[in-house]
């Protein structure tokens, strides 16, 4: 649908330096891979974070691109390709992926989610939200990407710009109304999202997190704030005002800014009135839902889909009606029941802030005199830092705790447990296991718990690997648990 188009097209309002070569040719593909370039492909030389696109010009050339952009042009181009020299690759990426795909966003609602926390479970319940509402919808997350109803793979929070566009076009292709999106900070920082026309972004919080990549969290705060400096007027900008960060957030924020919460004063106001195994009963602007989800995080979540959900048109007593009808995220705060009364969590809490959220949650309904029992690890090769910090919540927070591997990747796993065990107090040591083995971890916890005690496994959520010295084993923690609670049901 999109192959062959003249390169001027492409070029629309790209900020170009220099060109060298004609014109009058037309474009197959995009890409930034040399080894996937084909006769006619657009080569596109982007500095990632481990290598250089510009190396890779010759090979590009060598495989048949008849185009070549880049940052600076190199002395020997022969007469194979036009060369178009720009600033910025990857800003100019983001131009020449939205012309090539007939730029989707301007023929859909896209909403855009960024935070620490509760950027998953947001996205889907607006796409359920408005699927049930009759509105045709797509869906772009770390659990799967969504047109319509048809599920993608994904292996990124934010996929690459090229593959965004791809599937944006395919949603309007299949008249797709609307598409809600999460959107990371890496991804911001790497302009993964330039050229995008959003109509909405929501801020949910930001708190300690992948330091490992932004090495202090002044520099976190600035790439998600990037997020709101771009939307436009005619955008709308939702905020969780109880969020120091907030209003930092919007500082230079053109779009029409709107605020949910339920401590502060708020466009959207929220309390809990019960909170329970179960569920939540909520009061929102004043009409109380009761919701299948649990805990005040989850609370927070179903502000701001009631606030987007209205914003984005939908009337008040529909969005109280759809809301009571949402089901809970896999992976998030993901309930399963053992036969003997045992109940055990699994959540994709991987930040000491989300952590410290659920296991509150868990330890205001569990029954008096039960055990909270975690399960927690850490994933290797990201931010050191908060290992000592979540061991110490954890270990504050339950009865038991079992330190384990989360995804090790290229690290020692012993090394990750051990940078974790440094955040234990001396007095709270008791309290603690080490099983490096995932499997075993879950397994033990399983066994150590009794009727009514609470196990939470975090970390992991709906993932079904894990990564090991950069191979992928299949590994779903939901599987173990359930397994292990047939067996002691024998």
């Amino acid at each position: 649908m999109f192959r062959m188009l003249k390169l001027k097209n492409i070029l629309h309002e790209v900020n170009i330096l220099k060109i060298s070569g004609p014109l009058e040719l037309v474009v197959n593909q995009l890409q930034f891979d040399s080894r996937e370039v084909k006769p006619g492909d657009m080569f596109l030389a982007v500095n990632g974070t481990n290598t250089d696109g510009h190396k890779y010009i010759p090979a590009a050339i060598n495989n048949g691109a008849s185009v070549i952009v880049c940052e600076k042009i190199p002395v020997k181009t022969g007469e194979k390709a036009t060369f178009i020299l720009v600033n910025n690759t990857t800003i100019a990426l983001g131009r020449i992926a939205a012309n090539f795909f007939g730029n989707p966003t301007g023929k859909l609602k896209l909403i855009g989610v960024t935070g620490t926390n509760g950027k998953t479970t947001i996205v889907h319940l607006l796409y359920n939200l408005f699927r049930r509402a009759g509105k045709r919808s797509g869906l772009i997350s770390t659990t799967g990407n969504i047109v319509v109803e048809k599920e993608k793979p994904t292996t990124h929070t934010t996929p690459d710009i090229l593959q965004i566009n791809r599937l944006l076009s395919e949603m309007v292709k299949n008249k797709c109304e609307y598409a809600f999106m999460e959107v990371s900070s890496h991804a911001l920082d790497q302009y993964r999202t330039a050229g995008l026309i959003f109509k909405g972004g929501i801020f949910t919080n930001i708190t300690h997190d992948h330091l490992d990549y932004h090495k202090s969290f002044k520099q976190y705060i600035i790439a998600k704030k990037k997020f709101f400096d771009d939307l436009s007027e005619d955008a709308f900008a939702l905020v969780n005002s109880d969020d120091r960060n907030a209003k930092i957030m919007v500082q230079n924020c053109n779009a029409d800014v709107t605020s949910y919460a339920l401590k502060s004063d708020a466009n959207f106001k929220g309390k809990i009135i019960e909170s329970l195994q179960e569920g939540t009963l909520l009061k929102i602007d004043n009409q109380e839902v009761w919701s299948r989800l649990v805990g005040e995080f989850n609370a927070y979540n179903l502000l701001a889909v009631y606030g987007a959900s209205y914003l984005l048109g939908l009337k008040k007593d529909e969005l109280i009606r759809l809301i009571s009808e949402s089901e809970p995220v896999p992976g998030r705060f993901e309930i399963i029941r053992s036969k003997g009364g045992v109940t055990a969590v699994v959540d994709y809490a991987h930040t000491p802030d989300a952590l410290e959220n659920i296991l509150n949650t868990l330890g205001k309904i569990k029954k008096q005199k039960k055990q909270l029992i975690s399960v927690v690890g850490a994933g290797g090769d990201r931010d050191k830092s908060k290992r000592p910090v979540m061991a110490g919540i954890a270990v504050s927070k339950c009865d038991k705790v079992i330190l384990t591997s989360d995804n090790p990747r290229t690290e020692n796993p012993q090394k990750i447990i051990d940078d974790m065990y440094k955040g234990v107090e001396k007095n709270e040591k008791r309290k603690v296991l080490i099983l490096v083995d995932r499997k075993e971890a879950i397994k033990i916890a399983c066994m150590l718990a009794e009727k009514d005690d609470i196990i939470l496994i975090a970390g992991k959520g709906h993932e079904t690997y894990q990564e090991i010295k950069g191979i992928k084993y299949h590994f779903d923690d939901r599987e173990v648990v359930a397994d292990m609670f047939d067996v002691l049901a024998m």
